[in-house]
């Protein structure tokens, strides 16, 4: 299928998931408030009164609908489009949703139990395990000079892959201390991961990343500062999920376009925020696991005198600038010149 010639079907996972997460979030906050599920107001925290803390709820369920959705139509003996290539590709969603859906209950469990850091940490080994199953282990890395793959044996790929989930997961999840920042971002990353997807023709991560983008911009109006409702664990350790799934997808069907080091690039600041995190905690002597006011984004607040709305905006403006040096750099603008004719 040309992307072109589908990109009706683009437009509606990206419609119905924005719908859905502006129709369903309502809904989620008022069952978060009705049985006591509020994020408390502390020290570390910047919003001033108790928020509804499960919205992730409602970005997931976006997310699913319009993935399955547009399955539905893709899958009809009358469509006119050849959206799924080979079986293969049906089976990455399906593995996909698998995992989403596990991990949005280790996150929910978090958020309504409160896990212990280590428990939760397996809770997120065992998921990243079973997503393998799938086949969503990395099998090589691609010099972006030389172009030339450098493939792993088993023993390689199966735990640096654990690595990158636990590592995208935790570094998402760090990043969601700011109303409307995590969702915001995720919907910056996703736009700008569709429009390279889409230039090298891998039509299945063009469609999870547009229907990821679709719903974080439908929460975004309820996210965004003031909050009326937050993502919690359960969105954010999702929305690191899909992040961390669908680069190996790319990473396993074509070139630098969508390997591991586009979505590096895109989210930088997370990730660089977190080893930051990591090794600062270590040099004090806390534990990794503990929660502090040193992150990026909280320090655009509490040094240098920025409100909630400023620091998220001028996040914004750096994860665009990492997106658009991102497309740059894995060729995209070259690909949509060339099939766009000019």
């Amino acid at each position: 299928m040309s992307p072109n010639s589908g990109v009706w079907l683009y437009l509606a996972a990206l419609l119905i998931s924005a719908v859905t997460a502006l129709l369903a979030t309502p809904l989620v906050r008022k069952l978060a408030t009705h049985v006591g599920m509020l994020d408390a107001v502390d020290e570390r925290r910047v919003h001033e009164t108790p928020t509804p803390r499960i919205g992730g709820i409602a970005v997931y369920l976006a997310f699913a609908v319009a993935l399955f959705s547009v399955l539905g139509i893709a899958l009809t003996k009358w469509s006119p489009f050849n959206f799924f290539h080979e079986l293969g590709d049906i089976r990455n969603l399906i593995g996909l949703l698998f995992g989403g859906t596990l991990i949005l209950v280790v996150g929910l469990w978090d958020d309504v139990m409160t896990m212990r850091a280590r428990n939760k940490f397996i809770a997120q080994t065992v998921v990243a395990l079973l997503a393998m199953l799938y086949g969503f282990v990395i099998p090589y890395v691609e010099n972006p000079i030389t172009h030339q793959y450098v493939y792993f044996p088993w023993y390689v790929g199966i735990p640096l892959t654990l690595l990158w989930y636990l590592g995208m997961m935790n570094a998402i999840n760090f990043i969601d201390g700011l109303d409307g920042l995590l969702s915001g971002v995720t919907a910056i990353s996703g736009i700008f991961l569709f429009v390279i997807a889409l230039a090298h023709h891998h039509s299945v991560v063009a469609l999870v990343v547009i229907a990821l983008a679709g719903a974080a911009l439908g929460f975004l109006p309820y996210n965004f500062n003031p909050a009326k409702i937050i993502l919690g664990d359960a969105g954010s350790l999702f929305i690191g999920f899909v992040f961390a799934t669908v680069s190996i997808l790319g990473e396993g069907k074509t070139t630098i376009s969508i390997s591991i080091l586009v979505p590096l690039l895109i989210l930088a600041l997370p990730i660089v925020d977190t080893a930051a995190a990591i090794v600062r905690r270590l040099r004090s002597g806390a534990r990794i696991t503990e929660a502090d006011r040193g992150h990026f984004h909280h320090q655009l607040i509490f040094r240098y005198g920025l409100n909630v709305r400023q620091a998220v905006l001028l996040i914004y403006a750096v994860c665009f600038v990492l997106g658009a040096t991102a497309l740059v750099l894995s060729g995209g603008v070259a690909h949509l010149t060339k099939l766009a004719g000019l």
